[in-house]
């Protein structure tokens, strides 16, 4: 009896995001390009009656708070399976192994195969990864991964071809309204809502149900000894409750893509003060790092190019050491890059070929390549006129051999104009000079 009341009284203590933590899938909520009728993992999630489905290995990425671990929950209970779970960032090669012993007990005294989901998968090393593709390969296992990294990068080769992945989306608004309801509806005592406090915490969350439900939480328990008239959940109530200011930055909204863009402009503006301000706002708001350095690495071809071929190498690095250190250490990395680019010399002359190239071919659609510098990796190729008068540049003078290479029908159409800015200008002269050596060519009599 004690037990039983210590256990419910446990129940509703724990955090209202494990309190609303969906035990069946119509009570899950968002991700319908998995779990809706149409879903990847729809006919797992609702087999019909007596059948047990199969589930295969998989790896779940996506943000926090999307589901992932939920979902596992969800697909073990369906599958049959004997449930286990690791952390990749307590448990190590000897936790595996373990494991790996326990399963291999289980389906020799029982004959039940066992299901595995690892938690932040991205974590484990290669070794700790490679302990477990044999028994994921022969069915000892089968293993769901979650992480919020992309797998492409953070999970063994091997072991993500042994994996399908799913890939878990923020929750979108009507999804996130879903959960405030419900959040609400288990308040101990009525909460009204204001619009533009509903607005807040979807601003607050950017797309994390945890995160959404713990905000709720906290309004609503700074509300509860409030007069009833008075406990209204507004944007202010949930700043006071959660003792941060960022609910003001949108990840989704105006203000972030007005933060975005200021960025951009001061940047292209040649303003590295400016620069470095919006793009430390961005991040003291809660932007990821990578979308900041993205965006500068898109700016590095779109507005410096080839006036700065260093900038798109600084840029790339810069990607890379804000993957591997993250914040708050990256923010040195951020403000080098954001200074470097606005004071490198400016050409859109690569974002001004690439609109010619589109409004090209949109024009003419797809033209046949020249013969003469198509391949001809066999005979027959070669029979009907394949390669046939292609010159090798490296046998002429310069390493140039001024032929055409377009197709006949936009022959001599310029799509690349270098700006007279930077590294930009030696480019320039240097077109000049294979333009008039091609004009010199057909100007000479064969």
């Amino acid at each position: 009896m004690f037990n039983k009341r210590a256990k419910q009284l446990a129940a509703e203590q724990a955090p209202l995001a494990e309190r609303l933590r969906p035990r069946e899938p119509a009570d899950f909520v968002g991700q319908s390009h998995l779990v809706g009728a149409e879903g990847a993992l729809y006919a797992i999630l609702n087999p019909a009656p007596g059948a047990t489905p199969t589930v295969r290995n998989m790896i779940l990425w996506g943000p926090p708070g999307t589901g992932k671990t939920t979902l596992a929950r969800m697909l073990a209970q369906k599958s049959g399976l004997a449930f286990e779970t690791l952390s990749a960032t307590s448990s190590g090669v000897k936790d595996v192994r373990e494991l790996l012993d326990r399963a291999r007990a289980r389906l020799g005294a029982e004959g039940k195969a066992t299901l595995v989901f690892i938690d932040e998968i991205h974590r484990f090393n290669k070794a700790q990864q490679d302990s477990l593709l044999h028994a994921s390969e022969d069915g000892l296992i089968t293993l769901i991964g979650a992480t919020t990294e992309n797998p492409s990068f953070e999970v063994n080769a091997a072991l993500l071809s042994r994996c399908r992945v799913h890939v878990l989306k923020p929750l979108d608004e009507p999804a996130m309204d879903l959960l405030i309801d419900r959040a609400l509806a288990q308040a101990t005592k009525p909460v009204t809502l204001a619009e533009e406090g509903r607005s807040a915490l979807r601003r607050y969350s950017g797309g994390d149900a945890r995160r959404l439900l713990m905000a709720v939480e906290a309004g609503t328990d700074m509300l509860a000894a409030m007069p009833e008239g008075e406990r209204v959940l507004t944007g202010q109530v949930l700043e006071r409750a959660l003792g941060e200011r960022r609910l003001r930055y949108d990840k989704a909204g105006d203000e972030h893509y007005d933060m975005a863009s200021a960025l951009i402009k001061s940047v292209r503006g040649s303003d590295p003060h400016a620069a470095i301000y919006y793009a430390m706002r961005m991040l003291a708001a809660g932007e990821d790092p990578k979308f900041v350095v993205r965006r500068l690495a898109i700016l590095a071809s779109e507005d410096i190019g080839n006036a700065d071929p260093g900038a798109l190498n600084l840029a790339a690095s810069a990607i890379h050491v804000v993957h591997f250190i993250g914040l708050p250490e990256a923010e040195y990395t951020i403000c080098q890059l954001a200074s470097y680019l606005a004071l490198a010399p400016k050409s859109n002359s690569a974002a001004r070929a690439r609109m010619a190239a589109h409004a090209v071919i949109e024009e003419t659609g797809e033209l046949p390549v020249p013969l003469n510098i198509r391949n001809a990796p066999t005979r027959l190729m070669k029979e009907l006129g394949y390669g046939k008068g292609y010159n090798y540049a490296h046998d002429f003078e310069g390493g140039f051999s001024p032929e055409a290479f377009l197709p006949d029908k936009i022959a001599g159409r310029k799509l690349y104009e270098p700006a007279d800015q930077g590294f930009e200008q030696r480019l320039k002269a240097r077109l000049a000079e294979l333009e008039k050596r091609i004009a010199d060519a057909k100007a000479t009599p064969q």
